[in-house]
């Protein structure tokens, strides 16, 4: 798909609301989606003639959240939603609100950017096993794993030994 300007898609959303011609006519004729033609009208139809000229584009999670109940409480779409809020493209707030759904409000805070060091990954992962289990269940599931390990170890062996008959046998 080529790249519109932003004049070029003020121009063809004014088009629509001063002629008379449809979605899909005008559409076909400019060479796009119709719901992306929906969505450049509904824009010029909210803002005007700065429809285009998105006034910021990293959101605070209160924002977020914001937007998600006026989806929920008046019941608007998710594109007219983030047409009336100024939003450039309605995925961004289709992955908000699903976000939003699956694991709640604390989902639409910011992550933090760039690499994290091993040192903290392995901090935190302490923290969560010993907040998890006590002292005991970890003593057991160490036990565990060396027997498993010492079993799997035997029977690496054991198959060694079983190919090759004709080397020494270790005592």
């Amino acid at each position: 798909m080529a790249k519109f300007t932003l004049e070029y898609k003020l121009q063809v959303a004014k088009r629509f609301l001063n002629e008379l011609v449809s979605y899909r006519e005008l559409a076909n004729q400019v060479g796009v989606d119709e719901s992306i033609l929906r969505y450049w009208v509904m824009l010029v139809r909210y803002h005007g003639d700065q429809a285009f000229a998105f006034p910021y584009t990293n959101y605070p999670s209160a924002f977020k959240l914001r937007v998600i109940q006026f989806i929920t409480e008046k019941n608007y779409s998710i594109r007219e939603a983030s047409a009336i809020f100024h939003i450039p493209d309605p995925c961004m707030v289709r992955r908000w609100k699903k976000k939003w759904e699956t694991a709640g409000e604390d989902a639409l805070e910011p992550k933090e950017k760039g690499l994290s060091t091993m040192t903290s990954n392995q901090n935190k992962k302490g923290k969560d096993n010993s907040s998890n289990q006590s002292a005991e269940d970890m003593k057991k599931e160490l036990e565990y794993l060396r027997m498993e390990n010492a079993y799997l170890k035997k029977l690496k062996s054991l198959v060694q030994e079983e190919q090759s008959p004709t080397k020494s046998k270790r005592k």
